[in-house]
């Protein structure tokens, strides 16, 4: 395997995980954004080729919330 293109990770506190994955991967998020047709707010952090997706649901409808 030579790229994973990204891999999402449902949180509950965005805020706190985009600090705790600063400090894992040593760099701020690039991208941050609402989807509200997906009812999440996202953030996006690079390492390497890879990218880590954060996803904070932001209403109880959305399919993140159950996780």
């Amino acid at each position: 395997m030579h790229k994973i293109e990204h891999i999402g990770v449902a949180v509950k506190d965005l805020e706190a995980s985009n600090a705790l994955f600063e400090q894992l991967l040593g760099v701020a998020p690039y991208k941050q954004e609402a989807v509200v047709s997906e009812g999440v707010t996202t953030s996006f952090f690079k390492s390497g080729p890879n990218k880590v997706e954060l996803l904070q649901a932001t209403n109880s409808d959305s399919q993140i919330a159950k996780f």
